[in-house]
């Protein structure tokens, strides 16, 4: 029998991090989210937005940002900085009781910096632990955390790190405590067939259909790690994921992506 009291995880990014109507609707949406949970933010085309205007090239390859120094500060000051701190203030506007964090904050994610063979992504980091026990005690103090997408290797480097790759490593982690639902939300309806119709979404996206869509590239970009991470975790213990706009936090008959094995 399992006695496990449900959690959600939330990952909120795409258009709707840079939308302040969108965005507030969502925060609103989420704070109505019954039960514990957890947001964990993106912002990169803010990121990349501020680069620009300081002549920074941003470099991206399969989805995942190339990080030097120059633009590792970039990435701390908009994540970390104003785009969490804005998030909890709206959070706390709307009666939930968020806190924002950094991996290095509590040690809570800790990750190393990538070592590729034949890429050097700089400044980036590998999720490799997650402070269960400062976590559940946090959520179960009645603290909703806000997770950026900046971790650390322990030895005082900070390190960017995909925010969907953080919501799947934090949702495992959550998964040996807690029943598990994990959501992305983005500003479109779920993983569509036909990136350019929106009314072409996959309602239910298993690995077979990933394989063969990946291999006709219908499927690429910032959304090839999202579902890679939506497998792991699956696999790992998280019990249910879904992909779509936010609207299916508060409408369960919204129409989006479930994701199976």
């Amino acid at each position: 029998m399992n006695n496990k009291k449900p959690i959600t995880v939330v990952k909120i990014g795409g258009n709707i991090i840079d939308d302040s109507i969108e965005l507030k609707q969502f925060l609103s949406d989420f704070s109505k989210i019954e039960g514990h949970k957890v947001l964990v933010h993106g912002g990169g085309k803010s990121a990349t937005k501020m680069a620009k205007s300081i002549d920074l090239v941003p470099e991206m390859i399969d989805g995942r940002r190339i990080t030097d120094a120059a633009m590792l500060e970039v990435v701390v000051m908009i994540y970390a900085g104003q785009i969490n701190k804005d998030i909890v203030a709206q959070l706390q506007a709307n009666d939930c009781n968020a806190m924002g964090f950094s991996g290095a904050d509590g040690n809570l994610i800790q990750s190393e910096k990538r070592n590729h063979p034949t890429i050097n992504y700089g400044f980036v980091g590998d999720v490799q632990k997650v402070n269960t026990a400062l976590l559940e005690t946090l959520i179960s103090s009645g603290i909703v955390p806000v997770f950026c997408a900046i971790t650390h290797d322990k030895k005082g480097q900070l390190l960017n790190t995909n925010a969907d790759t953080i919501a799947s490593e934090l949702a495992i982690a959550l998964s040996a405590i807690f029943e598990v639902t994990l959501n992305y939300c983005f500003e479109k309806p779920g993983v569509l067939y036909d990136a350019e119709d929106d009314s072409s979404v996959i309602k239910i996206m298993n690995q077979e259909l990933y394989a063969k869509l990946k291999a006709e590239k219908a499927i690429h970009s910032g959304m090839i790690p999202k579902l890679d991470n939506c497998f792991n975790s699956l696999s790992k213990g998280v019990q249910k994921i879904q992909i779509g706009h936010h609207n299916m936090l508060q409408n369960t008959d919204t129409i989006h992506t479930s994701i199976e094995l």
